[in-house]
């Protein structure tokens, strides 16, 4: 009977047997960039049309990829990860709008919970937020995806230790701060300053941005751990294109350098 519960176990389209590998994904060039470069050994991987590097980084064995933008990219993506490369966690290194007034460009946003900010019913009245379900059990999944605590308590740690790259202002440069908080997920370029008042309102939001909950969906329906952590390149308000293009090569890096301090961390 044991043999046969083992084997329903592992044929089971819901289990993963992890290996000591770690996913590293970004949405787009920039968020992976430094990363690709202190890669040693990496051997590229092509699977449909997505590419996967493997290496390692900062002395761990890891597979890296890119997304794309958008929700259904990073599902599709983190999901051929976790099917061929059978991760033992999965990080996300990326960037951000801001949503807490009290970020700025350049800031870091250690990821405790992620949700979706547009799934749900949308009415007159406002938004009302469902949370997903599991398409095999259709139990519902959890509204906020809690980002694995162990992770997080290493993003902390090492990022007290680290050097960022500074922001340049006009009134001088400033090192970014880092905090913890809720990450919201919707497949909109936010740049309004009420939509980001409801975000905080509604969902007690950090920052906003455009996988983080499509990939801690798939990674919680698959028990992997995994942590999303953002760099904010502007405040989500009307302003947010002109600053995004200023600032989102730094904000990249940032965030890049605190994955890479998190993957190297035993």
């Amino acid at each position: 009977m044991k043999k046969i519960l083992l084997s329903l176990l592992l044929s089971s389209p819901f289990s993963v047997i992890a290996q000591d590998v770690t996913g590293v994904l970004g949405a787009f060039p920039p968020e992976l960039v430094l990363l690709q470069k202190k890669m040693e050994n990496p051997k590229d991987t092509v699977i449909s049309n997505v590419r996967f590097t493997t290496g390692k980084l900062n002395g761990r064995a890891v597979v890296l990829a890119q997304t794309g933008v958008g929700k259904v990219n990073a599902a599709i993506t983190t999901t051929i990860l976790i099917e061929h490369f059978k991760p033992r966690e999965i990080v996300f290194s990326g960037i951000a709008g801001g949503v807490d007034p009290a970020l700025s460009p350049g800031d870091l946003v250690i990821g405790t919970q992620v949700s979706y900010h547009d799934f749900g019913a949308l009415s007159d009245n406002g938004m009302t937020y469902w949370a997903t379900k599991n398409p095999f059990t259709q139990k519902e999944n959890p509204a906020f995806f809690l980002c694995d605590s162990a992770l997080v308590q290493k993003a902390i740690t090492v990022s007290k230790t680290l050097q960022f790259t500074k922001i340049n202002l006009e009134k001088g440069n400033r090192s970014p701060t880092v905090k913890t908080g809720i990450i919201v997920t919707g497949d909109v370029f936010v740049s309004s300053q009420i939509v980001t008042k409801r975000l905080i309102k509604d969902l007690n939001a950090a920052a906003t941005e455009m996988e983080g909950a499509a990939i801690a969906q798939a990674c919680y329906q698959r028990n992997i751990p995994f942590l999303i952590i953002r760099s904010l390149s502007d405040k989500a308000n009307q302003k947010a294109k002109a600053d995004m293009d200023k600032f989102y090569e730094i904000a990249a890096e940032n965030a890049a350098t605190l994955v890479m301090a998190v993957v190297g961390e035993k």
